[in-house]
């Protein structure tokens, strides 16, 4: 008990000496100085008494005694505090991951419902120079006629004159689990609510597979799987107008296989359930009634549809990208979809009565292509786009209650290039045309119809990612009837994004 203070006192004298010594080598210390000093020692004597009394103290309690300060301390920065150690993650809320599976990345939802979510307003205004008749025009291209009841789909190109509000999109995005993805999409217009896409797919599956399932746009071609603030037009191009009904939207189910390749290289194929107006209709058993005759004769036989549960609709597609280098990026595709199960009704004179009502399959063909250059510039400047489709479509039906047959094949192409004239503005031109091969060939006879084209020129202005304006200018000759109408059409977009929302596919 007397070893420590004994030291402690030591020290204290030592200090002591220390400050007798420097007075010492002081060579002519005046008396004022030599009094300041005294004062001084005295009060570092008594600090240094206090704090021995304090170690006294602490030896007693059986504490372990505080390290004595300098008599003189000299301040010295405070450390830099010690780096954070990161959120603690509780072990009950931490999602096990199996091998077999795979790893997966955060999980946005589960304990808590936490989607992210966009809303994006949709706002037109149209004028063309047929009293707001181009579209119905465009719809009655000869070989095209839409049949009897068929839906505007997602073609999104019904405008009226004057103002529309197209629609607003409203999307939901969330992970469920390490497991699976969900995606709602709706479309808010003046018709009401309508769901464009609903599915779940899975987060990670080995060998590079994947599978989607519920209601989602089809991977074929390259401009199906689009919505409209995904297009560089105001509208989407004519072969998906008048062979696609606008584009291929189905309920159903994806399977995609992603290699681990030197390029990337995606394969996939759809089982549908084939409703689609332009190549699966489908009226499931329906009777169409007798088949018209002339004036005065016997009423022909009743037609009745087949019936034939999904999936109807079949379809495959590949996807090739090669490395063309830092700057670019090049996108090769093909696609084949086959309905096994395809009807319609037409009603050529719009009277009412059916004339014909037809059931057979449908083939379709596609090949798209697509350059993109990145330029070293700011918001966009310099960038560019090249990019062209081609889609075939065979129809072979039969005429119910009759011994006829109708075959119809019909292609369609665009060719579209998009340039970053300025930060923020693209110029973008397209050319499209449906009917090069326009051909129906109906009980033995044969009608070739003139091929329907359209030039289109647009401007877009983006203030920022989350805002859009666009003018376009479009002239399409339509063949209707054996003459050719012209249509102009000025139109004007306007586009606003709330929320958040992810970036898009290639």
């Amino acid at each position: 008990m007397t070893t420590r203070p004994t030291r402690a006192g030591a020290l204290a004298a030592l200090a002591l000496l220390a400050t007798s010594g420097a007075l010492a080598q002081d060579a002519s210390p005046t008396p004022s100085t030599l009094e300041e000093k005294v004062r001084a020692l005295e009060e570092e004597q008594k600090e240094l008494a206090r704090r021995l009394e304090g170690l006294r103290k602490e030896l007693e309690a059986g504490r372990q005694p505080t390290p004595a300060p300098s008599p003189t301390p000299t301040p010295t920065p405070a450390p830099a505090p010690a780096p954070s150690p990161g959120p603690v993650v509780a072990p009950g809320l931490t999602p096990l991951s199996f091998p077999l599976l795979g790893t997966s990345g955060s999980v946005t939802s589960g304990t808590s419902f936490n989607p992210s979510i966009s809303v994006i307003p949709d706002f037109v205004y149209a004028l063309d120079d047929r009293q707001g008749d181009g579209g119905e025009i465009l719809a009655s291209a000869d070989g095209f006629h839409a049949p009897e009841g068929e839906a505007d789909g997602h073609d999104h190109g019904g405008l009226e004159e004057g103002f529309n509000f197209r629609e607003t999109e409203l999307a939901f995005k969330a992970s469920v689990d390490p497991y699976f993805d969900v995606t709602a999409l709706f479309a808010a217009s003046e018709d009401g609510l309508s769901a464009e896409e609903v599915y779940f797919q899975t987060r990670r599956l080995p060998a590079g597979l994947g599978v989607k399932a519920g209601k989602f746009f089809s991977g074929i071609g390259y401009l199906n799987s689009q919505h409209p603030h995904q297009w560089d037009f105001v509208d989407t191009a004519l072969p998906y107008q008048l062979l696609l009904g606008g584009n291929l939207d189905e309920k159903g189910i994806q399977v995609t296989w992603l290699p681990k390749l030197p390029v990337y290289l995606q394969v996939g194929a759809e089982l549908l359930q084939g409703e689609n107006e332009a190549v699966a209709g489908y009226h499931g058993g329906e009777d169409a009634g007798p088949v018209p005759v002339d004036e005065g004769d016997e009423p022909g036989p009743d037609r009745v549809f087949s019936h034939k549960p999904g999936p109807r609709l079949f379809t495959g597609f590949v996807k090739l990208a090669p490395d063309v280098g830092y700057s670019d990026a090049l996108q090769l595709g093909l696609s084949y979809a086959r309905s096994t199960l395809h009807e319609e009704l037409h009603d050529e004179d719009g009277d009412g009565v059916v004339e014909e009502a037809l059931e057979g399959t449908v083939d379709l063909f596609g090949v798209d292509v697509v350059f993109k250059h990145d330029a070293p510039h700011e918001y966009g400047r310099g960038d560019w786009t090249l990019q062209a489709e081609y889609l075939y479509r065979r129809k072979l039906l039969d005429l119910l209650g009759t011994t006829g047959r109708l075959e119809a094949r019909q292609d369609g192409a665009y060719l579209q290039a998009v340039w970053g004239v300025l930060p923020r503005v693209q110029l973008a031109a397209r050319l499209d045309v449906a009917g090069i091969t326009n051909r129906v060939t109906e009980e033995g006879a044969t009608a070739s119809y003139d091929p329907t084209r359209r030039l289109t020129a647009a401007v877009t202005f983006n203030p920022t990612e989350f805002s859009r304006f666009r003018v376009q200018w479009d002239r399409s000759d339509v063949p209707v009837g054996g003459a050719s109408e012209t249509v102009d059409r000025l139109l004007l977009m306007v586009q606003m994004s709330l929320g958040a929302h992810g970036a898009h596919k290639f």
